[in-house]
């Protein structure tokens, strides 16, 4: 079966600057692998930049990998994630990419 990879940058603070708790991450975590049987995070934050409405936003973001079957039901998985990660994580976006992988 053809695989996917989903690409999640967390943000390690809300739009105002304040920390996101470590649990909330967590969470978002231990919820992929229950449902997937794996994923790969980096903890190590990475710099994003970007404008909307005139505004600057300037973050620290985590990475979360997880590789799904390639089905319509997943990609519908993580449709509706994208819209509970922006309401857990108070933010204006949240960006998740996705393209199709080859295990070896």
């Amino acid at each position: 079966m053809r695989k996917r990879r989903y690409e999640i940058l967390l943000p390690l603070t809300h739009n105002d600057g304040q920390p996101v708790s470590g649990e909330l991450h967590e969470q978002i975590r231990e919820s992929l692998v229950q449902r997937f049987k794996g994923l790969t995070f980096w903890p190590q934050s990475v710099r994003g930049m970007w404008v909307y409405k005139g505004a600057r936003y300037d973050e620290e973001l985590a990475l979360v990998v997880v590789d799904v079957a390639d089905t319509k039901p997943n990609r519908q998985f993580f449709a509706k994630l994208k819209a509970t990660l922006l309401r857990k994580f108070e933010q204006i976006e949240i960006y998740i990419v996705s393209y199709p992988v080859d295990v070896l």
